[in-house]
């Protein structure tokens, strides 16, 4: 098996672990957990308009050490990212210090997959909020559900991933994040999909910071 496939296969089997483990937490929450039977309908608009995307907006988990929300007037270029099973492209990104980007994402693989910046303790954070979506019944191992998702907002108040750094996307689903980059080049960013098991199984790539 190639170290890719072998990849995806871990992905699929952590994510359909934690699948069924969510089912049972799910069952015993009842309608707290889910709200209203599930919807199928399974995505969010995202900032461009594309069905299937849920988009960032208010900057949870530190994302001021990472930079800030860009404009996109402002961004000097734009970098087109495609996300597989269980890999991105291109697997490393450089930026300058201080400089705003517009990243277009598009999801190619058979997985819900996320485009997050961030530096590894903000990764390792979001993770949690990714689980309790995935309990709650937001996400699907190719899914996403709206409506448990509003269900979860409205109960705990997260649930809707809605961070301005981090885009979370159905397979063949498009979306975007414009970022302005720290000035402190010294500070380690990568780029990672959080959903369960997917940062295990090599889905991160690292941001070459320059002056």
């Amino acid at each position: 098996m190639t170290n890719l496939n072998l990849g995806r296969g871990i992905a699929v089997f952590m994510t359909a672990a934690v699948l069924s483990t969510g089912a049972v937490y799910a069952a015993g929450m009842g309608d707290h957990a889910h709200g209203n039977e599930a919807s199928t309908d399974t995505g969010m608009m995202s900032g461009d308009g594309h069905h299937g995307a849920m988009m960032s907006g208010d900057g949870h988990h530190g994302a001021m050490t990472a930079g800030s929300p860009g404009d996109a007037a402002n961004a000097s270029r734009t970098i087109d990212v495609v996300m597989y099973d269980n890999y991105y492209e291109p697997e490393s990104i450089s930026v300058k210090a201080g400089e705003t980007v517009r990243f277009t994402i598009r999801n190619e693989g058979t997985l819900v997959h996320e485009f997050n910046v961030g530096t590894a303790a903000m990764h390792a954070s979001h993770k949690d909020e990714m689980m309790m979506m995935m309990q709650h019944g937001v996400l699907g191992a190719s899914t996403i559900d709206m409506d448990a998702a509003k269900a979860m907002q409205a109960s705990m108040g997260h649930g809707m991933h809605d961070e301005p750094n981090s885009v979370l996307l159905e397979p063949g689903k498009t979306g975007e994040v414009i970022w302005t980059f720290p000035e402190d080049a010294q500070i380690a960013l990568e780029f990672a999909c959080n959903v369960p098991g997917h940062y295990e199984a090599g889905m991160q790539g690292n941001f070459n910071l320059n002056n």
